[in-house]
């Protein structure tokens, strides 16, 4: 069976808005703060971390693509009938892992907010955390509509304060990055690195699946999938040659965008910069959270009944108020060195290998009945 489509799909809805879902759930725990590039890539040196970073982004393209095509193909859009093609059975596991995971994103997000708040604005860290909070639950109760137009906007805000990061940075102490990159330092590590920050990430793909009716064909699937990776990831790359400036100090800074703001000596940036993390935070726990809802609306439909607005706002404030007590109680640094690890680990094996061996072998055999 093949995904139901509609023509009036724009191209911004095909081939970018599935990339642009899938940037804002990684880039909020992935690399907003700079704090998880650090904890995976600067251990491998500055040259072995950007050849990680490559190798993360390969690996999302990839993974994005087969996931968005098992999807369309299939008709499958929430995650639980996505495992549920996709591991059979095996379908509980995941979303255990996943369950698990969704709760320690959404933490690190909160952490994050919390963070910020207490460091660039002197505030209590709950005041962010709790504001986070709200914002996110108040978008995901508006559903796919209200989520098309935070990515849409919130997403162009976010590249064009990289961008004026990135210049900035450049000529302020652009003449240390060549230097750091030629350090004779151990890149070993560099390939695991890469695998693990790719795979826990990679559960951003999940986020798409119920935007992924805007498909028209399958080569829409597979062009949106690949487009995925540097759309995620060209920010990231940009924020690490910013750090390796400050090679090996920048390694144990627990808001490695705070300490490079502050060296740039630019006010103004430095709040321009915390919003645009705040925009990154809201996306990722949009997209967390929307995925959740999706899957809930999935079973409640079929009871007969509608997962309406206001049930989507009080799961969303009850699943987030769990995870931002959470944040509060481990803090920002220990959540990303001891749960991001051991995660990159599960989704490797539950979610990257099935996918790219059950799920492509499926695909095909698919086409091969078709035809």
């Amino acid at each position: 069976m093949t995904a139901t489509t509609t023509t009036r799909s724009s191209w911004f809805q095909r081939f970018l808005l599935p990339g642009l879902i899938f940037k804002g759930v990684v880039i909020g725990g992935g690399y907003a703060t700079g704090r998880e590039l650090a904890e995976f890539f600067l251990g491998s040196g500055p040259f072995g971390g950007l050849m990680g970073i490559l190798l993360a982004m390969l690996v999302w393209s990839a993974v994005c693509a087969v996931t968005f095509l098992f999807s369309y193909r299939f008709s499958l859009y929430n995650y639980r009938d996505f495992f549920k093609g996709l591991l059979g059975p095996g379908w509980v596991v995941f979303e255990i892992a996943y369950l698990a995971l969704l709760v320690l994103i959404l933490a690190v997000v909160a952490a994050a907010a919390g963070t910020i708040g207490a460091e660039v604005f002197g505030l209590p860290q709950i005041v962010g955390t709790l504001f986070l909070v709200f914002a996110i639950a108040a978008t995901a109760s508006f559903g796919n509509a209200g989520v098309e137009h935070v990515f849409k906007y919130a997403s162009s805000f976010i590249y064009l304060t990289y961008a004026v990061f990135l210049v900035l940075a450049l000529s302020t102490f652009g003449d240390r990055i060549a230097p750091s990159l030629a350090l004779d330092v151990p890149t070993t590590g560099w390939v695991m690195g890469g695998l693990t920050y790719a795979s826990y990430n990679v559960v951003g793909a999940i986020a798409v699946l119920s935007f992924v009716t805007n498909f028209t064909r399958p080569r829409d699937a597979v062009i949106a999938g690949v487009v995925a990776g540097p759309l995620a990831m060209i920010p990231a790359i940009a924020f690490f040659l910013c750090m390796v400036a400050f090679y090996p100090e920048i390694a144990n800074v627990a808001l490695p965008s705070d300490f490079l703001l502050r060296r740039m000596e630019a006010p103004w940036l430095q709040i321009v910069f915390q919003l645009m993390i705040f925009c990154a935070l809201l996306e990722t726990g949009v997209g967390i959270i929307t995925s959740l809802n999706e899957r809930i609306a999935g079973v409640v439909e079929t009871r007969g009944k509608r997962f309406t607005p206001p049930a989507r706002l009080g799961v969303s404030a009850a699943v987030l108020l769990v995870c931002g007590f959470v944040a509060a109680r481990v803090g920002l640094i220990d959540l990303i060195a001891s749960g991001y690890g051991a995660f990159g680990y599960i989704m490797l094996a539950v979610f990257v290998v099935p996918l790219l061996t059950l799920g492509v072998a499926k695909v095909l055999r698919s086409r091969a009945d078709a035809a």
